[in-house]
Order: structure tokens, then C-alpha cells, then sequence
């Protein structure tokens, strides 16, 4: 018999609990439930796994997480609030990431976005140039280097070379002509007219 008055009996767990402890249910004479909340959630959670693993699909396992604290799906970690990033849209107002496996996730978006590149496509080129700058030979290769005009990626330079690249503006005449300079053969151009000027041959 119920403990308390008004109290009802969960068929799953068996136990007496009060009405507030059961679900809505306008189907059943009582108005409530047969299963108590508790194990309804369960079961729900139990048949969301198996339907999850016969697709082939992994279901992560719940983890109890501290007030002020929140779980990062990616890395696995339980981090305090200070380490996420606000989100108003988000149902608990964080984000879905902590910040450095946002970053991160950025960064790879950032070159499929720009480069067509995936992370194992950017890691073999890199591999290929054996880790290092392309140009310089000596620094190490972080910066994807690519045709301003066609998009094609051409390789993965240092900071340095990709910034005098960019200096440059990419035009190998000029490049051509800076070597040139660095090895103590200046060409100095003849001025033949206002703002033309004709460079030796």
C-alpha cells in the first residue's frame, strides 16, 4: 500500500512516489503515467543507445558534471565556465566548444574554406617538404602558400618567405632582380621617359 496519501506505484522501479513524480498522461484514468519520470528518462535513454548503435553510431557516456563546469565533446574534458566561450543562442548560454577546441576547429575550417585543404591533405604536404619552409629550407613549414590568381596551393612556406612573397606581389621578374641584388649585381635602370624606365640587358 502507498506510503503517503495520494501516492502512486512506478511498475518499473516499484516504488510509492508522489504524482509530481509521474508524467502527464490524459490516456490513463489517473491522468499520469505508469513509469515514474526517472525511468521513463532511462528507458528513453536506453532505447536512443540502441537505435544509435545499430546505425553504427557511438553514443557518449553521460558524465556527472560539477556546477560553474561543462564537458567538452570534442576534447572530453570537464573545464570550468572560464575556458567557454558566451553563446545566447545555446540552451545552457555556452558554447558548444571550450575555446581551444574552437580554435582549433576554426583553423581546419578555415583552410577547407580558403585552401580546399583538409587537415590529413595539409599534414601530407608538409610531410612531403619533410617539415620544412620550401623556399628557405631551414625554418618550419606553417603557412599554406597559394596562387593569388588561380587558388592552386603551391606548398607550405615559413612565416618569413610567405610574408616577403607577399611583398613581392608575386611577380618573378621582380623576385629574379632582388636575387640578383642580394648577390652584388645591382641593375640599375635608365630613366627614358617620365615614370618609364628601360633596365639593361
Amino acid at each position: 500500500m502507498a506510503a503517503e496519501p495520494n501516492a502512486k506505484h512506478c511498475r518499473k522501479c516499484e516504488r510509492d512516489l508522489p504524482p509530481a513524480a509521474f508524467a502527464r498522461d490524459k490516456n490513463r484514468c489517473d491522468g499520469l503515467q505508469v513509469y515514474c519520470r526517472e525511468c521513463v528518462a532511462e528507458c528513453s535513454a536506453a532505447h536512443y543507445r540502441r537505435r544509435r548503435e545499430a546505425v553504427g553510431k557511438t553514443v557518449r557516456e553521460k558524465v556527472d558534471v560539477p556546477a560553474g563546469h561543462k564537458r567538452c565533446p570534442q576534447c572530453e574534458v570537464v573545464k570550468p565556465h572560464s575556458e567557454w566561450e558566451r553563446n545566447k543562442t545555446s540552451s545552457d548560454g555556452w558554447a558548444s566548444y571550450c575555446r581551444a577546441c574552437r580554435v582549433e576547429r576554426n583553423r581546419l575550417s578555415y583552410f577547407k574554406r580558403t585552401y580546399g585543404l583538409t587537415k590529413v591533405e595539409r599534414d601530407a604536404l608538409i610531410a612531403s617538404q619533410h617539415g620544412v619552409c620550401c623556399i628557405c629550407l631551414s625554418a618550419p613549414a606553417a603557412h599554406v602558400d597559394h596562387c593569388h590568381e588561380t587558388g592552386r596551393v603551391r606548398g607550405v612556406l615559413c612565416f618569413s618567405c610567405n610574408a616577403a612573397l607577399g611583398q613581392f606581389k608575386d611577380q618573378p621578374d621582380v623576385m629574379r632582380r632582388a636575387a640578383a641584388y642580394v648577390e652584388g649585381n645591382a641593375w640599375k635602370p635608365t630613366l627614358v621617359a617620365p615614370g618609364v624606365y628601360q633596365l639593361p640587358s
